[in-house]
Order: structure tokens, then C-alpha cells, then sequence
């Protein structure tokens, strides 16, 4: 198996932020998670786990760029019962990406394309509108994210590329 090359990836600067929570409903915790973001991160997440005197709870973890941190730290500070935020500066490698649409017998459907070396090594189709066509058509939504892989496959074969469109 030969590898490829990481020609196009870029490293980037990124801070990780993340505090526990032992004492947020639900509901709160789903809004906190849209604000950060609408204001900007990256990504960001809830792992669940096990505080002092066995106390169920959530880690919230916030993935941002560099100038974004302190706004988010106190997003943090203010949006949730956090009594403090934690944070780390870390590097990643960053592939190239892009959309691409791929026409399905139910429509266009846009996918993100990772790129790596020159060539795209997998596409993802957008949930969202594999959600739509499976409920407008009567359709599961692996038939139609699987429909979405075959034809972006027949696509590249068509045109003599590589990509596998595994997603």
C-alpha cells in the first residue's frame, strides 16, 4: 500500500479549551454548545464523565484558533457554572478540502472533499441534505448517502480519477 503524501495540508495554531460540568440540564447544555458555535469554534464537544464523590458529569471540550480564545473562555465563564476553564496551544495538520456536488437520481447533493497529495481521498456528503431527499422520496438515509458515494465513484471513473469516495 503506498502512502500519500501530505502535499496541501497546512499546520495551524489551535487552542483546546474545556472545563467540567456536573450541574447543567440538558437544555443548557445544548445551548452553550450553539453559542460557541455561532462565535466561532472550530468544533466543539461533550465527553461524558465521573466527577469527585462519583458524581456523573460532562467534559466540554473547545477546539478555536489562537484569537478566538479568550472570547470563548469567557463565553465559558459566562454560559455555563464552570468555575474554570482549562486550555492548551497545540498544532495540527490540516487537509485541503472543498464542495463538490454530485447529482443523484433525487438531485444534487453536496459533499465535503478532502484532498491529500493532489488527489481526493474521500467525500462526505452533507447530512442535512441526504436528511432531505431520504424523507421527500421515502428513503433511508444510508440509501441515499450510499447512492451519493456509487455515483461520485462512476463520476471519477468516468474521468479516468482515483478517488476512492470512501467518506
Amino acid at each position: 500500500m503506498s502512502e500519500l503524501s501530505t502535499e496541501g495540508a497546512r499546520y495551524e495554531r489551535v487552542v483546546q479549551l474545556e472545563c467540567n460540568l456536573d450541574d447543567m440540564t440538558g437544555e443548557e447544555l445544548g445551548f452553550v454548545l450553539e453559542r460557541l458555535l455561532e462565535a466561532g469554534a472550530l468544533d466543539a464537544w461533550f465527553a461524558p464523565i465521573y466527577m469527585k464523590k462519583n458524581r456523573p458529569a460532562v467534559l466540554l471540550g473547545v477546539l478555536c484558533r489562537p484569537e478566538q480564545a479568550e472570547s470563548l473562555r469567557a463565553l465559558l465563564l459566562r454560559e455555563t457554572s464552570t468555575l474554570g476553564v482549562r486550555w492548551c496551544e497545540m498544532e495540527r495538520l490540516a487537509v485541503e478540502r472543498h464542495t463538490v456536488c454530485v447529482e443523484t437520481p433525487w438531485g444534487p447533493v453536496r459533499c465535503k472533499a478532502k484532498r491529500l497529495g493532489g488527489q481526493v481521498v474521500s467525500i462526505k456528503p452533507e447530512y442535512e441534505e441526504c436528511a432531505r431527499l431520504a424523507r421527500e422520496y421515502g428513503l433511508t438515509l444510508r440509501q441515499v448517502a450510499e447512492a451519493v458515494q456509487a455515483r461520485w465513484r462512476e463520476q471519477n471513473a468516468e474521468r479516468g480519477e482515483g478517488a476512492s469516495g470512501a467518506g
